[in-house]
Protein backbone atom coordinates (compact mmCIF):
# COMPACT_ATOMS: atom_id res chain seq x y z
CA UNK A 1 0.00 0.00 0.00
CA UNK A 2 1.36 3.16 -0.71
CA UNK A 3 2.58 5.50 1.35
CA UNK A 4 0.50 8.26 -0.53
CA UNK A 5 -2.59 6.85 0.52
CA UNK A 6 -1.47 7.45 4.33
CA UNK A 7 -3.26 10.85 4.23
CA UNK A 8 -6.74 10.33 1.98
CA UNK A 9 -7.58 7.40 2.85
CA UNK A 10 -11.54 7.40 2.20
CA UNK A 11 -12.68 4.17 4.00
CA UNK A 12 -10.31 4.76 6.75
CA UNK A 13 -12.53 4.14 9.90
CA UNK A 14 -14.29 0.84 8.19
CA UNK A 15 -10.70 -0.47 7.44
CA UNK A 16 -10.38 0.07 10.99
CA UNK A 17 -12.91 -1.89 11.70
CA UNK A 18 -13.21 -4.85 10.21
CA UNK A 19 -9.04 -5.26 11.06
CA UNK A 20 -10.02 -4.58 14.66
CA UNK A 21 -12.15 -7.56 14.37
CA UNK A 22 -9.81 -9.75 12.77
CA UNK A 23 -6.56 -8.65 15.45
CA UNK A 24 -9.48 -9.32 18.42
CA UNK A 25 -10.59 -12.82 16.83
CA UNK A 26 -6.85 -14.21 17.28
CA UNK A 27 -5.83 -12.63 19.70
CA UNK A 28 -8.72 -13.94 21.83
CA UNK A 29 -8.31 -17.48 20.65
CA UNK A 30 -4.80 -17.56 22.18
CA UNK A 31 -6.07 -18.12 25.80
CA UNK A 32 -10.28 -18.34 25.22
CA UNK A 33 -10.35 -22.43 24.64
CA UNK A 34 -8.43 -22.59 28.25
CA UNK A 35 -11.03 -22.82 30.43
CA UNK A 36 -12.97 -25.54 28.10
CA UNK A 37 -10.02 -27.66 28.10
CA UNK A 38 -11.46 -30.02 31.02
CA UNK A 39 -14.91 -29.67 29.09
CA UNK A 40 -13.18 -30.90 25.78
CA UNK A 41 -11.60 -33.36 27.72
CA UNK A 42 -14.79 -35.06 27.98
CA UNK A 43 -16.51 -34.56 24.82
CA UNK A 44 -13.49 -35.69 22.59
CA UNK A 45 -12.52 -39.04 24.61
CA UNK A 46 -8.77 -37.78 25.90
CA UNK A 47 -7.08 -37.65 28.98
CA UNK A 48 -6.07 -34.71 30.57
CA UNK A 49 -2.57 -34.99 28.98
CA UNK A 50 -3.43 -35.44 25.20
CA UNK A 51 -6.27 -32.44 25.89
CA UNK A 52 -3.54 -30.06 25.99
CA UNK A 53 -2.78 -30.57 22.20
CA UNK A 54 -5.33 -28.42 21.25
CA UNK A 55 -3.61 -25.31 23.13
CA UNK A 56 0.34 -26.85 22.04
CA UNK A 57 -0.68 -27.65 18.18
CA UNK A 58 -2.41 -23.70 17.73
CA UNK A 59 1.10 -22.59 19.37
CA UNK A 60 3.30 -23.85 17.32
CA UNK A 61 1.05 -23.54 14.35
CA UNK A 62 1.13 -19.50 15.09
CA UNK A 63 4.52 -19.40 15.66
CA UNK A 64 5.79 -21.21 12.69
CA UNK A 65 3.73 -19.42 10.15
CA UNK A 66 4.29 -15.57 11.56
CA UNK A 67 8.05 -15.54 10.39
CA UNK A 68 6.91 -15.63 6.19
CA UNK A 69 3.87 -13.01 6.67
CA UNK A 70 5.44 -10.00 5.20
CA UNK A 71 7.48 -12.32 2.34
CA UNK A 72 3.86 -13.82 0.98
CA UNK A 73 2.37 -10.32 1.34
CA UNK A 74 5.58 -9.05 -1.09
CA UNK A 75 4.82 -11.67 -3.20
CA UNK A 76 0.78 -12.23 -3.39
CA UNK A 77 -0.47 -8.82 -1.78
CA UNK A 78 -1.48 -8.00 1.39
CA UNK A 79 -4.96 -8.13 0.46
CA UNK A 80 -4.94 -10.91 -0.91
CA UNK A 81 -3.13 -12.96 1.82
CA UNK A 82 -5.15 -10.83 4.67
CA UNK A 83 -9.00 -11.93 3.04
CA UNK A 84 -7.15 -15.90 3.07
CA UNK A 85 -5.97 -15.88 6.71
CA UNK A 86 -9.13 -14.25 7.82
CA UNK A 87 -11.22 -16.49 5.49
CA UNK A 88 -9.19 -19.48 6.41
CA UNK A 89 -9.28 -18.95 10.24
CA UNK A 90 -13.01 -18.08 10.54
CA UNK A 91 -13.63 -21.77 8.21
CA UNK A 92 -11.02 -23.31 10.78
CA UNK A 93 -12.49 -22.38 13.55
CA UNK A 94 -15.63 -23.71 12.70
CA UNK A 95 -14.44 -27.08 12.25
CA UNK A 96 -12.99 -26.96 15.66
CA UNK A 97 -16.41 -26.69 17.29
CA UNK A 98 -17.55 -29.07 15.16
CA UNK A 99 -14.68 -31.76 16.39
CA UNK A 100 -15.77 -35.63 16.94
CA UNK A 101 -12.48 -36.25 17.85
CA UNK A 102 -9.06 -34.98 19.44
CA UNK A 103 -7.27 -36.04 16.16
CA UNK A 104 -9.86 -33.87 14.10
CA UNK A 105 -9.69 -30.81 17.33
CA UNK A 106 -5.99 -31.23 16.93
CA UNK A 107 -5.47 -30.80 13.35
CA UNK A 108 -7.94 -28.22 12.65
CA UNK A 109 -6.55 -26.14 15.54
CA UNK A 110 -3.28 -26.29 13.48
CA UNK A 111 -4.94 -25.19 10.50
CA UNK A 112 -6.44 -22.52 12.81
CA UNK A 113 -3.12 -21.63 13.93
CA UNK A 114 -1.59 -21.51 10.76
CA UNK A 115 -4.51 -19.02 9.00
CA UNK A 116 -4.30 -16.59 12.22
CA UNK A 117 -0.45 -16.14 12.42
CA UNK A 118 -1.11 -13.59 9.79
CA UNK A 119 -4.22 -11.24 10.91
CA UNK A 120 -2.14 -9.40 13.57
CA UNK A 121 1.04 -8.59 11.52
CA UNK A 122 -1.14 -7.58 9.00
CA UNK A 123 -3.84 -5.92 10.16
CA UNK A 124 -1.08 -3.80 12.03
CA UNK A 125 1.03 -2.78 8.77
CA UNK A 126 -2.63 -1.84 7.34
CA UNK A 127 -3.11 0.84 10.10
CA UNK A 128 0.24 1.72 10.07
CA UNK A 129 -0.10 2.45 5.94
CA UNK A 130 -3.43 3.96 6.28
CA UNK A 131 -2.83 6.47 8.74
CA UNK A 132 -0.19 9.66 8.44
CA UNK A 133 2.42 9.52 10.79
CA UNK A 134 0.89 12.52 13.02
CA UNK A 135 -2.08 10.07 13.91
CA UNK A 136 -0.36 6.65 14.50
CA UNK A 137 -0.51 7.05 18.06
CA UNK A 138 -4.33 6.61 17.99
CA UNK A 139 -4.24 4.01 15.61
CA UNK A 140 -1.96 2.24 17.53
CA UNK A 141 -4.09 2.28 20.73
CA UNK A 142 -6.97 1.31 19.18
CA UNK A 143 -5.27 -1.60 17.31
CA UNK A 144 -3.11 -2.77 20.71
CA UNK A 145 -6.39 -3.19 22.93
CA UNK A 146 -6.96 -5.69 20.70
CA UNK A 147 -4.05 -7.48 20.86
CA UNK A 148 -3.39 -6.31 24.55
CA UNK A 149 -6.99 -7.37 25.91
CA UNK A 150 -7.86 -10.36 23.40
CA UNK A 151 -5.13 -12.59 25.87
CA UNK A 152 -6.35 -11.09 29.13
CA UNK A 153 -10.22 -11.22 28.37
CA UNK A 154 -10.02 -14.65 26.29
CA UNK A 155 -10.23 -16.82 29.87
CA UNK A 156 -12.97 -14.83 31.34
CA UNK A 157 -15.01 -15.41 27.79
CA UNK A 158 -14.22 -18.62 27.22
CA UNK A 159 -15.36 -19.20 30.76
CA UNK A 160 -18.75 -17.57 29.94
CA UNK A 161 -19.62 -19.33 27.16
CA UNK A 162 -18.36 -22.58 28.26
CA UNK A 163 -20.81 -22.22 31.12
CA UNK A 164 -23.80 -20.58 29.22
CA UNK A 165 -23.90 -22.49 26.44
CA UNK A 166 -21.15 -25.32 25.00
CA UNK A 167 -17.28 -25.09 24.67
CA UNK A 168 -18.00 -25.41 21.41
CA UNK A 169 -19.30 -21.77 21.15
CA UNK A 170 -15.70 -21.14 22.36
CA UNK A 171 -14.77 -21.45 18.56
CA UNK A 172 -18.15 -20.49 16.39
CA UNK A 173 -18.22 -16.84 18.27
CA UNK A 174 -15.82 -16.41 15.63
CA UNK A 175 -18.02 -17.03 13.04
CA UNK A 176 -19.73 -13.53 12.74
CA UNK A 177 -16.85 -12.03 13.61
CA UNK A 178 -14.64 -13.58 10.52
CA UNK A 179 -17.53 -13.03 7.85
CA UNK A 180 -17.75 -9.22 9.10
CA UNK A 181 -14.41 -8.34 8.77
CA UNK A 182 -13.94 -10.75 5.23
CA UNK A 183 -16.78 -8.74 3.58
CA UNK A 184 -14.92 -5.57 4.61
CA UNK A 185 -12.10 -5.88 4.05
CA UNK A 186 -12.89 -7.68 0.53
CA UNK A 187 -15.29 -4.20 -0.20
CA UNK A 188 -12.98 -1.37 1.45
CA UNK A 189 -9.25 -2.50 1.45
CA UNK A 190 -8.17 -1.91 -1.95
CA UNK A 191 -5.74 -3.94 -4.09
CA UNK A 192 -2.09 -3.86 -3.76
CA UNK A 193 -0.95 -6.54 -5.74
CA UNK A 194 2.61 -6.06 -6.70
CA UNK A 195 4.24 -5.55 -10.03
CA UNK A 196 7.13 -7.57 -9.41
CA UNK A 197 6.97 -10.55 -7.36
CA UNK A 198 9.60 -11.30 -4.45
CA UNK A 199 11.12 -14.89 -4.99
CA UNK A 200 10.41 -16.87 -1.64
CA UNK A 201 12.97 -18.16 0.20
CA UNK A 202 12.22 -21.68 0.72
CA UNK A 203 14.96 -22.85 2.75
CA UNK A 204 15.16 -19.73 5.08
CA UNK A 205 11.77 -20.35 5.49
CA UNK A 206 12.07 -24.65 6.49
CA UNK A 207 15.00 -23.69 8.89
CA UNK A 208 13.32 -21.01 11.09
CA UNK A 209 9.99 -22.77 10.94
CA UNK A 210 12.01 -26.11 12.36
CA UNK A 211 13.90 -24.13 14.93
CA UNK A 212 11.13 -21.90 16.02
CA UNK A 213 8.66 -25.45 16.02
CA UNK A 214 10.78 -27.52 18.16
CA UNK A 215 11.34 -24.31 20.73
CA UNK A 216 8.08 -24.00 20.97
CA UNK A 217 7.17 -27.28 21.56
CA UNK A 218 10.19 -27.24 24.26
CA UNK A 219 8.91 -24.55 26.16
CA UNK A 220 5.29 -25.87 25.94
CA UNK A 221 6.15 -29.46 26.93
CA UNK A 222 9.04 -28.77 29.09
CA UNK A 223 7.97 -28.49 32.58
CA UNK A 224 5.22 -31.52 32.29
CA UNK A 225 8.37 -33.85 30.73
CA UNK A 226 10.79 -32.34 33.77
CA UNK A 227 12.42 -30.47 30.88
CA UNK A 228 16.68 -31.93 30.45
CA UNK A 229 15.50 -35.09 32.08
CA UNK A 230 13.21 -35.89 29.25
CA UNK A 231 14.51 -37.49 25.83
CA UNK A 232 11.35 -35.49 24.03
CA UNK A 233 12.88 -32.55 25.65
CA UNK A 234 16.72 -33.23 24.92
CA UNK A 235 15.77 -33.65 21.04
CA UNK A 236 13.23 -30.81 20.56
CA UNK A 237 16.23 -28.81 21.93
CA UNK A 238 18.47 -29.77 19.71
CA UNK A 239 16.33 -29.45 16.34
CA UNK A 240 15.63 -26.17 17.73
CA UNK A 241 19.09 -25.04 18.22
CA UNK A 242 20.20 -26.67 14.59
CA UNK A 243 17.23 -25.18 12.71
CA UNK A 244 17.39 -21.69 14.10
CA UNK A 245 21.48 -21.45 13.37
CA UNK A 246 20.90 -23.07 9.40
CA UNK A 247 18.38 -19.67 9.55
CA UNK A 248 21.05 -17.66 10.75
CA UNK A 249 23.75 -18.32 8.44
CA UNK A 250 21.50 -18.46 5.50
CA UNK A 251 20.33 -15.06 6.40
CA UNK A 252 23.47 -13.64 6.47
CA UNK A 253 24.68 -15.54 3.64
CA UNK A 254 22.05 -15.84 0.80
CA UNK A 255 21.39 -13.27 -1.91
CA UNK A 256 17.79 -12.97 -1.43
CA UNK A 257 16.48 -14.64 2.47
CA UNK A 258 13.22 -14.45 2.77
CA UNK A 259 13.44 -11.68 5.71
CA UNK A 260 15.72 -8.99 4.85
CA UNK A 261 18.30 -8.56 6.69
CA UNK A 262 18.67 -4.47 6.46
CA UNK A 263 15.35 -4.72 8.19
CA UNK A 264 18.30 -4.99 11.56
CA UNK A 265 19.88 -2.24 10.68
CA UNK A 266 17.43 0.52 12.42
CA UNK A 267 18.01 1.02 15.12
CA UNK A 268 14.90 2.39 16.41
CA UNK A 269 13.05 -1.09 15.15
CA UNK A 270 15.66 -3.45 16.85
CA UNK A 271 15.14 -1.78 19.72
CA UNK A 272 12.12 -2.53 19.71
CA UNK A 273 12.04 -5.96 18.78
CA UNK A 274 13.91 -6.32 22.41
CA UNK A 275 11.36 -4.45 24.26
CA UNK A 276 8.45 -6.36 22.70
CA UNK A 277 10.04 -9.54 23.54
CA UNK A 278 10.80 -7.92 27.80
CA UNK A 279 6.54 -7.12 27.49
CA UNK A 280 5.59 -10.37 26.02
CA UNK A 281 7.57 -12.00 28.79
CA UNK A 282 5.68 -9.69 31.48
CA UNK A 283 2.06 -9.50 29.86
CA UNK A 284 1.83 -13.49 29.54
CA UNK A 285 4.01 -14.38 32.82
CA UNK A 286 2.24 -12.30 35.31
CA UNK A 287 -1.63 -13.62 33.40
CA UNK A 288 -0.46 -17.19 34.04
CA UNK A 289 0.34 -16.48 37.60
CA UNK A 290 -2.32 -14.47 39.29
CA UNK A 291 -5.26 -17.02 38.31
CA UNK A 292 -3.57 -20.02 40.11
CA UNK A 293 -2.29 -17.49 43.05
CA UNK A 294 -5.83 -16.37 43.62
CA UNK A 295 -7.51 -19.64 43.56
CA UNK A 296 -5.10 -22.04 44.60
CA UNK A 297 -3.49 -19.80 47.83
CA UNK A 298 -6.19 -16.90 47.93
CA UNK A 299 -8.91 -19.27 47.73
CA UNK A 300 -11.07 -17.31 44.99
CA UNK A 301 -13.50 -19.53 43.13
CA UNK A 302 -12.82 -19.27 39.62
CA UNK A 303 -15.32 -16.33 38.62
CA UNK A 304 -14.78 -14.20 41.05
CA UNK A 305 -10.60 -14.70 40.14
CA UNK A 306 -11.51 -13.28 36.87
CA UNK A 307 -13.87 -10.58 38.32
CA UNK A 308 -10.59 -9.48 40.51
CA UNK A 309 -8.18 -9.43 37.40
CA UNK A 310 -10.61 -7.38 34.90
CA UNK A 311 -9.18 -4.21 36.46
CA UNK A 312 -5.75 -5.47 34.61
CA UNK A 313 -7.61 -4.89 31.17
CA UNK A 314 -9.64 -1.63 32.50
CA UNK A 315 -6.14 -0.06 33.10
CA UNK A 316 -4.69 -1.23 29.93
CA UNK A 317 -7.50 0.05 28.08
CA UNK A 318 -7.34 3.48 29.39
CA UNK A 319 -3.90 3.75 29.25
CA UNK A 320 -3.79 3.19 25.56
CA UNK A 321 -6.84 5.66 25.20
CA UNK A 322 -4.03 8.43 27.08
CA UNK A 323 -1.26 7.61 25.76
CA UNK A 324 -2.91 6.94 21.99
CA UNK A 325 -3.94 11.14 22.37
CA UNK A 326 -0.28 12.15 23.04
CA UNK A 327 2.05 9.60 21.72
CA UNK A 328 1.81 11.98 18.69
CA UNK A 329 3.37 14.80 20.31
CA UNK A 330 4.68 13.96 23.55
CA UNK A 331 8.22 12.02 22.98
CA UNK A 332 7.47 8.63 22.52
CA UNK A 333 10.25 7.36 24.95
CA UNK A 334 9.31 9.94 28.04
CA UNK A 335 6.43 7.87 27.92
CA UNK A 336 7.61 4.32 27.73
CA UNK A 337 9.68 4.96 30.74
CA UNK A 338 6.67 6.14 32.77
CA UNK A 339 5.44 3.01 31.73
CA UNK A 340 7.98 1.12 32.80
CA UNK A 341 7.91 2.89 36.20
CA UNK A 342 4.29 1.87 37.06
CA UNK A 343 4.61 -1.53 35.70
CA UNK A 344 8.61 -2.10 37.84
CA UNK A 345 6.23 -0.40 40.69
CA UNK A 346 3.36 -2.88 40.21
CA UNK A 347 5.49 -6.15 40.66
CA UNK A 348 7.73 -4.53 43.34
CA UNK A 349 4.17 -4.59 45.34
CA UNK A 350 3.49 -8.13 44.16
CA UNK A 351 6.64 -9.22 45.83
CA UNK A 352 5.03 -8.54 49.21
CA UNK A 353 1.99 -9.98 48.52
CA UNK A 354 0.15 -12.24 50.90
CA UNK A 355 -3.40 -14.95 50.39
CA UNK A 356 -4.92 -12.51 52.71
CA UNK A 357 -4.36 -9.34 50.83
CA UNK A 358 -7.33 -6.69 50.81
CA UNK A 359 -8.83 -7.45 47.68
CA UNK A 360 -9.28 -3.63 46.46
CA UNK A 361 -5.15 -3.66 47.11
CA UNK A 362 -5.11 -6.46 44.56
CA UNK A 363 -7.27 -4.72 42.13
CA UNK A 364 -5.48 -1.37 42.34
CA UNK A 365 -1.83 -3.03 42.03
CA UNK A 366 -3.28 -5.01 38.91
CA UNK A 367 -4.92 -2.28 37.76
CA UNK A 368 -2.00 0.13 37.32
CA UNK A 369 0.06 -3.05 36.32
CA UNK A 370 -2.32 -2.33 33.00
CA UNK A 371 -1.74 0.80 33.03
CA UNK A 372 1.64 0.70 32.72
CA UNK A 373 1.91 -1.83 30.10
CA UNK A 374 -0.33 0.12 28.27
CA UNK A 375 1.85 3.08 28.55
CA UNK A 376 4.21 1.15 27.38
CA UNK A 377 2.82 -0.38 24.33
CA UNK A 378 1.29 2.14 22.13
CA UNK A 379 4.59 4.36 22.08
CA UNK A 380 6.50 1.31 21.24
CA UNK A 381 4.58 0.67 18.30
CA UNK A 382 4.80 4.30 17.15
CA UNK A 383 8.51 4.64 17.68
CA UNK A 384 9.90 0.99 16.75
CA UNK A 385 8.46 1.66 13.03
CA UNK A 386 8.70 5.73 13.19
CA UNK A 387 12.12 5.05 10.82
CA UNK A 388 11.52 1.77 9.55
CA UNK A 389 11.01 1.97 5.08
CA UNK A 390 7.11 1.34 4.37
CA UNK A 391 8.51 -1.69 1.82
CA UNK A 392 9.77 -2.98 5.34
CA UNK A 393 6.60 -2.68 7.50
CA UNK A 394 5.31 -5.84 7.02
CA UNK A 395 8.20 -7.97 7.74
CA UNK A 396 8.30 -5.32 10.37
CA UNK A 397 5.36 -6.26 12.12
CA UNK A 398 5.13 -10.32 11.53
CA UNK A 399 8.60 -10.09 13.26
CA UNK A 400 7.13 -8.14 16.11
CA UNK A 401 4.13 -10.79 16.32
CA UNK A 402 6.96 -13.36 16.52
CA UNK A 403 9.04 -12.15 19.02
CA UNK A 404 6.81 -10.99 21.47
CA UNK A 405 5.19 -14.89 21.25
CA UNK A 406 8.30 -15.97 21.67
CA UNK A 407 8.67 -13.91 24.58
CA UNK A 408 5.61 -14.80 25.91
CA UNK A 409 6.58 -18.62 25.55
CA UNK A 410 10.10 -18.14 27.31
CA UNK A 411 8.40 -16.12 29.95
CA UNK A 412 5.87 -18.35 31.07
CA UNK A 413 8.02 -21.55 31.38
CA UNK A 414 10.91 -19.95 33.27
CA UNK A 415 8.56 -18.50 35.55
CA UNK A 416 6.81 -21.94 36.66
CA UNK A 417 10.00 -23.40 36.33
CA UNK A 418 11.19 -21.28 38.70
CA UNK A 419 8.13 -21.34 40.79
CA UNK A 420 8.08 -25.07 41.14
CA UNK A 421 11.80 -25.93 41.44
CA UNK A 422 11.25 -22.73 44.58
CA UNK A 423 8.38 -23.97 45.80
CA UNK A 424 10.05 -27.58 46.55
CA UNK A 425 13.47 -26.05 48.03
CA UNK A 426 11.64 -23.50 49.92
CA UNK A 427 9.26 -26.48 51.63
CA UNK A 428 12.24 -28.66 52.51
CA UNK A 429 13.84 -25.39 54.45
CA UNK A 430 11.10 -24.29 56.29
CA UNK A 431 10.17 -28.62 57.10
CA UNK A 432 13.58 -28.57 58.39
CA UNK A 433 12.77 -25.82 60.97
CA UNK A 434 9.46 -28.72 62.08
CA UNK A 435 11.15 -30.53 64.92
CA UNK A 436 9.93 -30.66 68.64
CA UNK A 437 12.98 -28.98 69.13
CA UNK A 438 10.96 -25.69 67.71
CA UNK A 439 9.59 -24.05 70.81
CA UNK A 440 7.02 -22.61 68.45
CA UNK A 441 4.86 -25.69 67.95
CA UNK A 442 4.38 -25.99 71.78
CA UNK A 443 2.71 -22.82 72.29
CA UNK A 444 -1.07 -23.07 73.50
CA UNK A 445 -3.82 -23.83 70.72
CA UNK A 446 -0.71 -24.88 67.95
CA UNK A 447 -0.26 -28.09 69.21
CA UNK A 448 -3.49 -29.07 68.77
CA UNK A 449 -3.95 -28.29 65.25
CA UNK A 450 -0.43 -29.02 64.01
CA UNK A 451 0.68 -32.24 65.78
CA UNK A 452 3.16 -34.08 63.89
CA UNK A 453 3.03 -36.98 66.27
CA UNK A 454 -0.78 -37.50 64.99
CA UNK A 455 -1.20 -38.46 61.09
CA UNK A 456 -4.12 -35.51 60.84
CA UNK A 457 -1.59 -33.10 62.40
CA UNK A 458 1.08 -33.66 60.52
CA UNK A 459 -1.04 -33.55 57.31
CA UNK A 460 -2.17 -30.11 58.44
CA UNK A 461 1.49 -28.73 59.25
CA UNK A 462 2.42 -30.12 55.47
CA UNK A 463 -0.42 -28.01 54.41
CA UNK A 464 0.92 -24.64 55.87
CA UNK A 465 4.60 -25.16 55.00
CA UNK A 466 3.39 -25.72 51.49
CA UNK A 467 1.49 -22.79 51.27
CA UNK A 468 4.09 -20.55 52.92
CA UNK A 469 6.82 -22.12 50.34
CA UNK A 470 4.35 -21.19 47.48
CA UNK A 471 3.32 -17.60 48.23
CA UNK A 472 7.73 -17.16 48.93
CA UNK A 473 8.56 -18.93 45.57
CA UNK A 474 5.33 -16.71 43.55
CA UNK A 475 7.78 -13.72 45.02
CA UNK A 476 10.10 -14.80 43.85
CA UNK A 477 8.99 -14.87 40.93
CA UNK A 478 7.42 -11.73 40.86
CA UNK A 479 10.70 -10.46 42.05
CA UNK A 480 12.43 -12.13 38.49
CA UNK A 481 9.60 -10.21 36.26
CA UNK A 482 10.78 -7.06 38.43
CA UNK A 483 14.47 -7.25 37.39
CA UNK A 484 13.08 -7.46 33.95
CA UNK A 485 12.22 -3.87 33.86
CA UNK A 486 16.17 -2.43 33.77
CA UNK A 487 17.15 -4.02 30.70
CA UNK A 488 13.79 -2.76 29.01
CA UNK A 489 14.71 0.96 30.19
CA UNK A 490 17.93 1.04 28.85
CA UNK A 491 16.30 -0.13 25.61
CA UNK A 492 14.33 2.77 25.63
CA UNK A 493 17.56 5.04 26.34
CA UNK A 494 18.95 3.21 22.61
CA UNK A 495 16.22 4.55 20.59
CA UNK A 496 16.04 7.97 18.49
CA UNK A 497 12.91 10.38 18.88
CA UNK A 498 10.75 9.84 15.82
CA UNK A 499 11.56 13.09 13.40
CA UNK A 500 7.95 13.07 12.50
CA UNK A 501 6.51 14.56 16.13
CA UNK A 502 6.85 17.94 17.09
CA UNK A 503 10.31 18.92 18.08
CA UNK A 504 11.25 18.17 21.14
CA UNK A 505 11.57 19.99 24.30
CA UNK A 506 14.69 21.20 25.98
CA UNK A 507 14.43 18.26 28.75
CA UNK A 508 14.20 15.95 25.74
CA UNK A 509 16.80 16.87 23.92
CA UNK A 510 19.23 14.93 25.84
CA UNK A 511 17.80 11.95 25.00
CA UNK A 512 18.78 12.22 21.73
Amino acid sequence: MAEATQGGEPNRALITVCAMAATLMQALDGTIANVALPYMQGGLSSTADQVTWVLTSYIVAAAIFTSPVGALAARYGRKRIFLISVGGFTFASVLCGAAQSLEQMVAFRLMQGAFGAALVPLSQATMLDIYPPARRGSAMAVWGMGVMLGPILGPTLGGWLTEAYDWRWVFYVNLPVGLLAFAGLSIFLHDDRPATARPFDVFGFAALSIGIGALQLMLDRGQREDWFESTEILIEAGVAALGLWLFLVHLLTAPRPFIPPRIFRDRNFLSGLMMMFVVGAILFSTSALLAPYLQTLGGYPVFDAGLVLAPRGVGTMMAMMVAGRVADRVDPRALMMFGIAVMGWSLWDMTGWTPDLNAHHLMFTTAAQGFGLGFIFVPLQVIAFATLSPDLRTDGTALTSLVRNIGSAIGISATIAVLEHDSQVLHAEIAALVSPLNRLLHLPGVAQFWDPGTPAGAALLNAEVTRQAQVMAYANDFHLLLLLCIPTAILVLLMRRPATLRPAEPGHAAMD
